[in-house]
């Protein structure tokens, strides 16, 4: 790989993982998209970099999944089922990778499946709850049941043991709804009857 080449040499030195041609254009600051567009499908063809479909970039095959799945539908962030079962909140494992976005859609890309669920604007752009990660955001576990028991109503969690309620009480203002209080209260008073504390 010749990392002489200044414009090849400028992606694989940033942190990020993932690019867009928008992100290659500020980069590069190239103004004429088919000169970049074929600077990349060089690149690519020559397995300088990844192409992981048409638009985007990574450095290589072992790019990070969650950059790219919240920078395809941007904003967007990492949540759901996904953090259920990073955080040990529920014990089933999903391959899938879960994101709140503007869109509710399905994707397989690269191998990966990426499930996308809509959510109200007041709620995605809200930052209360959601934690950055360098180049992508993923929401907190506290963050993370509010948006499962706002979009799936009624859900089992195994474990909230870890939970912190005080936050979810805060967290829970800006969905405006208050059903979402009333089941917040649910789940709070199942949660000190099974593990007999109050937080």
């Amino acid at each position: 790989m010749n990392i002489k080449d200044p414009y090849l040499h400028s992606i694989l030195r940033s942190k990020q993982t993932v690019f867009s041609t928008t992100d290659v254009a500020i980069i590069w600051q190239e103004n004429n998209r088919p000169n970049l567009n074929e600077r990349l499908s060089y690149y690519a063809s020559k397995n300088m970099l990844h192409r992981i479909r048409s638009g985007f970039y990574a450095k290589d095959k072992d790019y990070n999944r969650y950059e790219f799945a919240t920078k395809l539908y941007p904003p967007s962030y990492i949540g759901l089922n996904t953090v259920l079962g990073l955080e040990g909140i529920n014990f089933q494992y999903y391959s899938s990778i879960f994101i709140l976005s503007r869109v509710s859609r399905e994707l397989k890309i690269d191998g990966q499946n990426y499930i996308y669920k809509k959510i109200k604007d007041e709620v995605l752009v809200n930052t209360q709850g959601l934690i950055n990660r360098g180049y992508y955001y993923q929401a907190s576990k506290e963050r993370t049941i509010l948006d499962v028991m706002y979009l799936y109503g009624d859900f089992y969690f195994d474990n909230l043991a870890s939970i912190d309620w005080e936050q979810c009480f805060e967290l829970v203002k800006i969905y405006s709804k208050k059903s979402m209080l009333k089941r917040l209260d649910s789940y709070y008073k199942d949660y000190k009857e099974e593990y007999g504390r109050e937080n």
